[in-house]
């Protein structure tokens, strides 16, 4: 039996019962064509040759691509792969993959498994289907999947079936990024020209690479299988489009860190052994705030290889929960009034001998070194800040920021009590002392010192230092993190090379000096976007105005910040998105949004109409009948609460009918909206203004009719019977 298998699943185990597993050590990447099966694999001249390809960017030969197709397949095959895959990452947001068979004609009646080098380097999908934005027409349909040689090929299991799936970009017939790991790649060769440029400034000569960072924490619910499938709106949309709340919450705040139930923690297990088979360092998991919510985090990697195993992450932790008879939901508010589902994007740069450029140092130099680059993300931060916000603007999200659970739409940086101070402190060209004992000398006269871990983190800050790192939290649960990173890259990228430039205008013989002098203009020009409150306050929401901090709360109106000159030069400047490119993203999330809300709303309409209105029209009825039975024997006076009752309910049932029939006059008119924003604008404003208006009357109903005829599973059963 092969690495890749012998771990099963673990099963519910009965009480007394045991169910051991080997180390994780023992199995950790073993679904992965990693560099220790290489080095078994291939000739040392070959693994050389790739390892240049992937490492410097050298152009990979056929020759080398045919052998270690050769290697792969043999892999592949002994680990029981009939097929092999491209994997891509399309404009859709999930995954796509089209399955080939190893399997060759070699006679009339034999065949033989071949995979060669061309294979693997390049696929032809039909790309008709996936969203383009305009790139190309619907005929121009050929589309091109290219091997990403930094991002090792796995082993996929669906059922019986094993394929040997392999990373890839997606690209047009004429050259256009289809997908989002090509402008990915693209941001990280930018990030790290541009570091490169400074590090060798300061004087760093031995970094010969700079890496981006990524870590993301990943929210979810789990809720039994059986009232999931009876959720139409769950089915369809992720997220619960009506439901009353239940009369326990998250109120005594006794979900968080608590207890892990039973099968849960199984299903949990199960999953990481699954994500550790795929070499994903999954560390941390938890109960969240929210009952039946949970987090999984991993520890950090590098951008593009983070990346994907987010995306199998997300596709694990399904298949896994189904295993369970559970269902994951990782839209962004799955339940309305309890807290809904981030994806908190920790984020860093650092160098291929291991310097993390965003953890201060030890040394004088290490010190201004931490300072340059945590004042270049600042700056990028704050003059790109619609921008970034553009990137978590979905549907799903626009129910989660700036709700009391998740940061506010006003992009904004914490950096901690005593990192504040000296920032402020190195802006006035005053010296701060710092509280703690244990001391880090910055090695600048008149400059502060900063204690060590001095940083907190603040729940409500959309962007926040913690520590070695900044973790972008408000990025949402279901999207790909893949355009939150490429957006940090390419705009650290600018604000670097910015930084860099100053700081050589003004190095006439004292570097340290001409440092200081630039940190201390980037500071005043760039100190808007650093707050250390509370997000959640008006008072916040004023100040930030007062600031020139952009305030977006929905998603059409921050998308708008994709089609702007700015834009289109920073993605331009650093070859990330051609105009092209970034234009076809601007309209493929206006479409996406317009076409989800779309989709709730027909839901919507469908669960009232046939199942929330006939419960109400028989509770109705029953209420009626009764009523006019107890009539006979009762005084009038002891049937007026009963008659109240009724009154109030047939009022709600025809405030729900008046309200469904503005609702679908709504969405017969959003279909006559052809601009892309002005369809969005008309959905997020009108359709679905109406829809949360009779939702309001609906969950009201809720509460009124007899359990018996209300068929839709209630909050309180999907959020605590698990």
């Amino acid at each position: 039996m092969k690495q890749a298998d012998h771990i099963g699943y673990a099963k519910l185990v009965e009480p007394g019962e045991t169910c051991k597993r080997p180390p994780a050590s023992e199995y950790f990447g073993s679904k992965t064509f990693n560099k220790v099966v290489m080095k078994e694999k291939l000739p040392q001249s070959i693994l050389a040759k790739l390892e240049s390809c992937i490492d410097e960017g050298a152009k990979l030969d056929l020759e080398t691509a045919n052998v270690v197709a050769h290697a792969m397949k043999e892999w592949a095959l002994e680990n029981g792969a009939t097929h092999y895959a491209h994997w891509f990452q399309p404009m859709t947001g999930a995954t796509a993959e089209k399955h080939d068979s190893f399997i060759e004609f070699s006679g009339e009646h034999t065949v033989i498994e071949r995979f060669s080098g061309e294979q693997l380097v390049q696929s032809e999908p039909d790309a008709s289907s996936f969203p383009s934005g305009g790139i190309r027409a619907t005929f121009e349909a050929r589309g091109y999947t290219a091997w990403d040689m930094s991002s090792p090929a796995f082993l996929r299991q669906n059922g019986k079936g094993i394929t040997l799936t392999i990373p890839s970009a997606f690209i047009s017939y004429t050259g256009e990024a289809l997908d989002k790991k090509t402008p990915l790649l693209r941001s990280i060769k930018a990030v790290s020209k541009s570091t490169l440029k400074m590090l060798k400034l300061l004087g760093n000569d031995t970094s010969k690479k700079v890496y981006s960072n990524v870590g993301p924490e990943q929210e979810y619910f789990l809720i039994d299988r059986r009232y999931y499938s009876r959720r139409q709106d769950l089915v369809l949309t992720g997220r619960t489009l009506l439901g009353a709340a239940p009369a326990k919450g998250q109120e005594l705040d006794d979900q968080y860190f608590g207890s892990i139930k039973e099968r849960i923690q199984s299903c949990m297990h199960d999953l990481d052994v699954e994500l550790h088979k795929f070499g994903i360092p999954a560390k941390t998991r938890h109960n969240e705030v929210a009952p039946s919510q949970f987090e999984i985090a991993p520890i950090f990697e590098d951008a593009n290889i983070g990346v994907d195993h987010n995306q199998l992450l997300l596709d694990n932790l399904r298949k896994v929960a189904r295993r369970h008879d559970l269902v994951a939901l990782t839209h962004e508010k799955p339940f309305a009034r309890v807290n809904g589902n981030g994806k908190h994007l920790n984020w860093s740069i650092s160098t291929d001998d291991g310097i993390n450029l965003l953890k201060p140092g030890k040394t004088p130099a290490e010190n201004i070194q931490f300072l340059v680059f945590l004042i270049s993300v600042i700056k990028g931060v704050n003059q790109n800040a619609d921008i970034l916000r553009s990137t978590v603007a979905t549907a799903g999200n626009d129910h989660r920021l700036g709700a009391n659970e998740a940061p506010p739409a006003i992009i904004s940086i914490f950096l901690g009590d005593q990192l504040s101070a000296i920032i402020d402190s190195i802006e006035k060209g005053e010296v701060h002392k710092a509280s703690d004992a244990e001391i880090i000398d910055l090695g600048i006269s008149s400059l502060p010192v900063l204690s060590k871990d001095n940083t907190d983190r603040n729940r409500t800050s959309p962007f926040a230092f913690t520590g070695n790192k900044f973790e972008f939290r408000a990025v949402g649960s279901s999207q790909s993190i893949s355009f939150p990173a490429t957006v940090l890259n390419t705009i650290v990228a600018e604000a670097i090379d910015e930084v860099t430039a100053s700081i050589e205008s003004k190095n006439s013989g004292d570097l340290r000096k001409a440092i200081f002098e630039v940190l201390q203009a980037e500071i005043k020009a760039n100190k808007a976007v650093l707050f250390s409150g509370d997000n959640y306050t008006e008072a916040w929401h004023k100040e930030a105005e007062k600031r020139g901090l952009p305030n977006f709360k929905s998603t059409p109106e921050a998308l708008k910040a994709l089609n702007t000159d700015k834009a289109k030069a920073l993605f331009s400047k650093y070859g990330v998105l051609s105009e092209v490119e970034l234009h076809s993203r601007y309209e493929i999330k206006l479409e996406t949004y317009a076409t989800r809300l779309k989709i709730e709303t027909k839901a919507f309409i469908d669960m009232v109409s046939c199942q929330v209105l006939p419960a109400g029209y028989g509770y109705q009825k029953a209420l009626a009948d009764s009523i006019k039975a107890a009539s006979e024997y009762a005084p009038a006076d002891a049937l007026a609460p009963q008659k109240e009752l009724l009154s109030d309910l047939a009022g709600k049932i025809g405030c729900i009918q008046a309200g469904l029939a503005g609702l679908k006059d709504a969405l017969a008119k959003a279909g006559d909206v052809e601009d892309a924003l002005a369809a969005a604008e008309f959905y997020c404003n009108t359709v679905k203004s109406k829809m949360d208006e009779v939702r309001e009357v609906v969950d009201s109903i809720e509460g009124l009719v007899d359990n018996e005829l209300w068929s839709l599973p209630k909050y309180w059963e999907m959020l605590f019977v698990n």
